[in-house]
């Protein structure tokens, strides 16, 4: 997603013409990013349009582009927690790139000798060097540079990398033992605050059953190549998960509420968040009006936000207000797992590997696919009886798709 300035940048005439960036906001309630990356480098040419970084929101990694061409200059650092508003660079709209070069390489202008000052040049450490300071602490606790990883610039050892250097216990092994400290990013902190917040504020419980899945593997397998053929998706496991929830929360429509304070927030929609993987981790885009779509409609909206999600185009609009989700572990090779509800959602189905099985059926012990499937919800806006009701409408379903997902016509439904 590429953040986009709706308020045009103020331009100052300070004797030429410099574009103050502004950090646009990304959406309702996000008052701040985090600059992640820089994608180009201070005093570099940049092209209107450009991608110059990748900051994170509390929800997502967004791009940000530059408004006007011209040679910038950075104004935060990598890191930096800047407030919607704030300048994060400014760019020179009188400079001009220079012949030859490529937009993203740096402008390096030299100075004439005479005009670098003494007082002004910095001391260069070779890689792995380690300052005066901290070779003193070391040589005190008998500690070897080579044992320490430096954090300095180019891995240099600092005094405080020698004051919390702690000797080597035990055994050599003679095998690595370095470490890294990497603040986590503005996304995986609220993520990390959130889940916390579920597990403390909801009353979480989860329910467990089993689906034989070759009722849906026959119909994949007869109508697959025709599906895609007309309609240049692949008919997948997920248009058929996404339309059994729709039938089951319409049977059992507590799941498909939100408590709000002392309300209960009722909905007559089903908007389904599916989990999907994403460049900086898992994101949870949604399908509108879930219960209009047809098999055709919700795999194309499968395919269509898999692939922004992908391409990090992904909007803060398109990955809010969800009214259940559906998450699959079963494409990492996850048996059975727990998942976690996603607020303010009171509901969350969760997929897994489709494993051969030996099962009982009418007396004797057949090989069938089988799937766990796992529904978490919040105990405090829905009782047993629902969430048991509603996996057990969810399996029936998928073991039966003809009758209860597609009227007993797979190819009008399938619209071939």
């Amino acid at each position: 997603m590429k953040l986009t300035n709706k308020n045009s940048s103020k331009r100052q005439k300070i004797n030429k013409m410099i574009l103050e960036m502004k950090v646009p906001s990304p959406g309702e309630s996000i008052t701040e990013v985090e600059i992640a990356t820089w994608l180009v480098e201070d005093g570099d040419y940049v092209e209107k349009d450009q991608p110059i970084a990748e900051v994170d929101s509390d929800k997502a990694t967004l791009e940000l582009p530059a408004e006007e061409s011209g040679i910038i200059t950075l104004k935060a650092e990598e890191g930096d927690a800047v407030e919607v508003g704030a300048i994060v660079c400014l760019i020179d709209l009188d400079g001009k790139k220079p012949e030859g070069t490529e937009t993203n390489e740096p402008i390096v202008t030299e100075k004439p000798k005479e005009e670098i000052k003494p007082e002004a040049s910095k001391t260069t450490y070779a890689s792995g060097s380690t300052s005066p300071a901290a070779q003193k602490i070391l040589d005190e606790k008998g500690i070897p540079a080579s044992d320490v990883k430096g954090s300095g610039r180019d891995g240099r050892i600092t005094k405080d990398d020698a004051v919390k250097a702690v000797p080597s216990m035990g055994t050599p092994s003679g095998g690595a033992r370095s470490s890294e400290r990497k603040k986590l990013s503005m996304l995986r902190r609220k993520v990390a605050q959130r889940l916390v917040s579920v597990k403390n504020e909801t009353a979480m419980l989860t329910t467990f059953n089993e689906v034989d899945m070759k009722p849906i593997f026959d119909l994949r397998k007869e109508f697959k190549e025709d599906f895609k053929a007309k309609h240049g998706v692949g008919l997948g496991f997920m248009s058929f998960f996404t339309l059994a929830v729709v039938r089951a929360l319409k049977l059992f429509p507590d799941v498909n509420s939100m408590i709000d304070g002392d309300y209960k927030i009722s909905h007559d929609f089903q908007d389904i968040s599916i989990a999907v993987s994403g460049p900086k981790g898992l994101m949870v885009p949604v399908i509108r009006n879930a219960e209009n779509l047809t098999f055709r409609g919700v795999e194309s909206e499968v395919k269509r936000l898999a692939i922004r999600a992908r391409d990090g185009q992904i909007t803060v609009d398109e990955m809010t207000g969800g009214t259940f989700t559906i998450t699959n572990g079963g494409v990492f090779g996850s048996m059975l797992s727990t998942p976690i509800i996603n607020p303010p959602q009171s509901g969350i189905l969760g997929m897994h590997n489709i494993v051969e099985r030996p099962i009982a059926i009418n007396g004797e012990v057949v090989i069938r696919p089988i799937m766990y499937v796992a529904l978490s919800y919040d105990h405090r806006i829905i009782d047993g009886k629902e969430s048991v009701g509603f996996l057990v409408a969810v399996k029936e379903a998928l073991e039966n798709p003809q009758e209860f997902l597609m009227n007993n016509d797979p190819k009008k439904t399938l619209e071939l």
